[in-house]
């Protein structure tokens, strides 16, 4: 058996070694990040607090998470890449303490916020880093869930939270989570919930002049979803037309049928199930080509 000073001088050695793969590991993730144009970075919890209005949180208690799932930070989020590893030699010290620590006697739990599937850390991060070199998939961590919504993916990206700040901002005036509690709108594209307000008033107006009276913002807000999205989304998932656009939604096709209706009625396409079926007539249709086009289906490097 060893001795307590020959534990921690292998301790000492061990955590060095795996500081030094660390700091290598980091510059690989952040080189690969310039050429695949997927970002390194972890997310800010203050800015994604902000974004999505988090106000209210409850204590979990002690949880074993996955390691997979904090991809974000508060407060220290520069100091870590995407993958949690070290970007700062000044940090070799304390990084090299901790994971000494870990080796002879393990480690306390850390603490984080949930925001959907995704943890942010808020103490612990060397921790974590020092976790995920060793090639652990859990860690033990007190947890604080905050109540949205939305909900971020545990993959969630600098653009998801966009996303999901727009969508935040949608239900909070047309409160349709409370109209319609099962909807589910998702779009792949920041600034599309906009469009869909400006369908809704222009929804509104329409009813409004064939009931030749006023017509209250939240009835006209559950008949633009009963009348045109919930219908048009039952034609695109029927007609099996996502097949043919993969990492799209129902309703990235939804929004892109109505910003180029005039262009496809021009080529006698006058509703939506004709436009479905058009989009599987061949492997690159004319809808295809300019779907590609509008939505850039190919300029991201698949995850």
């Amino acid at each position: 058996m060893l001795d307590n000073d020959t534990t921690r001088g292998y301790a000492v050695v061990q955590a060095g070694k795996d500081w030094d793969r660390a700091r290598q590991s980091a510059l690989v993730e952040d080189i690969l990040g310039v050429f695949t144009r997927r970002s390194a970075d972890l997310l800010s919890f203050e800015d994604v607090q902000l974004r999505l209005r988090l106000m209210q949180k409850n204590y979990r208690g002690i949880q074993d998470i996955e390691l997979d799932r904090i991809r974000g930070s508060v407060g220290r989020y520069q100091d870590f890449t995407r993958e949690f590893l070290p970007r700062n030699d000044s940090m070799r010290q304390r990084w090299q303490r901790v994971d000494t620590i870990a080796i002879i006697q393990g480690m306390d739990p850390i603490e984080v916020y949930q925001v959907g599937e995704m943890y942010f850390v808020l103490d612990g991060n060397h921790r974590v880093s020092v976790a995920r070199q060793s090639g652990m998939k859990t860690i033990q961590a007190h947890v604080w869930e905050y109540a949205t919504p939305v909900g971020l993916s545990p993959d969630a990206d600098l653009d998801e939270v966009l996303i999901k700040a727009e969508y935040t901002d949608f239900l909070g005036k047309t409160k349709l989570n409370e109209l319609r509690p099962e909807q589910e709108i998702v779009f792949t594209t920041p600034g599309r919930y906009r469009e869909l307000e400006c369908q809704i008033a222009m929804y509104q107006q329409v009813l409004e002049q064939i009931d030749q009276e006023p017509i209250d913002y939240p009835d006209a807000v559950t008949a633009w979803y009963d009348m045109l999205y919930t219908p048009s989304v039952q034609i695109i998932e029927e007609r099996g037309v996502l097949e043919h656009c993969p990492n799209r939604t129902e309703a990235d096709l939804f929004i892109w049928v109505w910003e180029h209706h005039e262009e496809l009625r021009e080529r006698g396409i006058k509703s939506l199930a004709q436009a479905a079926d058009e989009v599987k007539a061949s492997k690159r249709p004319f809808l295809a080509q300019v779907w590609e086009k509008i939505t850039g289906l190919f300029q991201r490097s698949p995850d």
